[in-house]
């Protein structure tokens, strides 16, 4: 059986992210995990002899990207036979401390491990390639709790490794588990205590995130086999939506679009739209538009789309995994087409200042105006070895990382 999915999730938290600042990125894909940064005045051309690199440091093996805060970068990386939580001095690149997660996980379809970490307050929250949830202090990096995230929960691990990131919540920390008791968990931020469980079946390699629909906080995770709505504290069920791909390879991050759910997944899936009306005092959710199959528009094989104004600008992957990938925009309220760069190639993108941040799959960031007229290129450099990761935005910088470094760039 072929298999091909790649899981880059690489995803992160939410933790009441209306009280982030602007300059901060505690997580993949920023604060509020839609891949856009509320910083201004940044380049708006990358020099011919590239962005001026800040510092550049040794790393690891892995697929976490790097999240930003309080003066402190963080990753997780496979080194000297382990697994490492590692924070680096934001402003020099210096190691400050590090953690060992446990034995060094491999996989078939990539070593290391795949989960963002996630910086909220004082602790630090990372999820390990085989499932083990650990606290840390932000000080020194002290384990303050772990726990066995998919055995406490009769899981199974995912055939990629666990993909997903910690989603902070008020007093919970929530991730995919995977199992039929319980695809998603979440366990008290404060000693690790089990919460709650939801859903069922495969964890897949998404992160559960919170959006605001309809002035409702919820809870929203994309399992290997259905969209799920959840009330934030008691995991209640609110609404599910089947979203089954091939292998469980759900991988992209949902978001909000008009006023509904966008998901989307690679593999030849597709993506929809999901509006969540009402049937008395249920949510009874369906698909405004869908693109599903060999045919279809927005197939995110790991990376989130783009939500800007009425538009979405995300990837398109052809094929089961395939080596074509395009990049294009559409409509969001009607899922129709509006332009498409043929053949552009795998990649990650984040949003800031009114321009793409593209990282390629072959190490080089692309900087892109992209409207609904079109897409300008403002310049492209190679900056590092293959990377799934997209580029973190922090305080006028941009951190960056491979299997063998990490990379912190000048934006302004």
């Amino acid at each position: 059986m072929r298999r091909t999915c790649l899981s880059v999730s690489a995803l992160l938290f939410v933790f009441l992210p209306a009280l982030a600042p602007a300059d901060e990125w505690p997580g993949f894909l920023g604060a509020r995990r839609d891949g856009i940064s509320q910083e201004t005045g940044l380049i708006d051309a990358i020099p011919a002899d590239g962005p001026k690199a800040i510092w550049r440091v040794p790393g690891g093996v892995g697929m976490s990207a790097v999240a930003v805060a309080d003066g402190l970068a963080i990753t997780t990386w496979n080194n000297a036979g382990q697994q490492w939580l590692v924070a680096l001095d934001a402003a020099t690149g210096k190691e400050a401390w590090k953690t060992p997660l446990g034995p060094a996980y491999e996989n078939a379809m990539g070593n290391g491990p795949r989960a963002t970490p996630t910086i909220a307050g004082e602790r630090i929250f990372a999820f390990s390639g085989e499932g083990i949830l650990v606290a840390v202090s932000r000080t020194d990096g002290k384990i303050l709790w772990q726990v066995d995230a998919v055995g406490e929960a009769d899981g199974k691990p995912s055939d990629y490794g666990m993909a997903s990131s910690p989603l902070v919540v008020a007093e919970q920390v929530i991730v995919h588990v995977g199992g039929e008791s319980g695809a998603i968990a979440a366990f008290s931020s404060a000693d690790g205590k089990p919460a709650w469980k939801a859903s069922a079946g495969s964890a897949g390699y998404s992160s559960p995130t919170l959006l605001e629909i309809g002035e409702t906080k919820q809870i929203v995770s994309v399992t290997g086999t259905e969209v799920v709505g959840l009330r934030p504290g008691s995991g209640k069920e609110l609404w599910r939506f089947p979203f089954e791909t091939d292998f469980g390879c759900n991988t992209a991050t949902p978001i909000v679009v008009d006023g509904g759910v966008f998901v989307s997944a690679g593999e030849n899936h597709g993506s929809v739209l999901i509006d969540l009306g009402r049937d008395g005092d249920r949510y009874a959710p369906q698909a405004r538009w869908e693109s599903l199959g060999p045919k279809s528009l927005m197939r995110n094989e790991w990376q989130t789309s783009i939500v800007v104004g009425d538009h979405l600008y995300g990837f398109d992957n052809v094929g089961a995994a395939g080596p074509v990938t395009h990049l294009v925009c559409l409509e969001a309220k009607t899922g129709r087409e509006v332009w498409r760069k043929t053949r552009f190639g795998k990649g990650n993108m984040v949003w800031a200042d009114g321009k793409l941040w593209i990282t390629t799959f072959e190490g080089e960031l692309v900087l892109a105006r992209a409207t609904p007229a079109g897409y300008q290129e403002l310049g492209r450099a190679e900056l590092l070895g293959r990377s799934r990761q997209s580029l973190t935005i922090a305080g006028g910088r941009g951190y960056l990382r491979d299997d063998r470094e990490v990379l912190c760039i000048g934006l302004e």
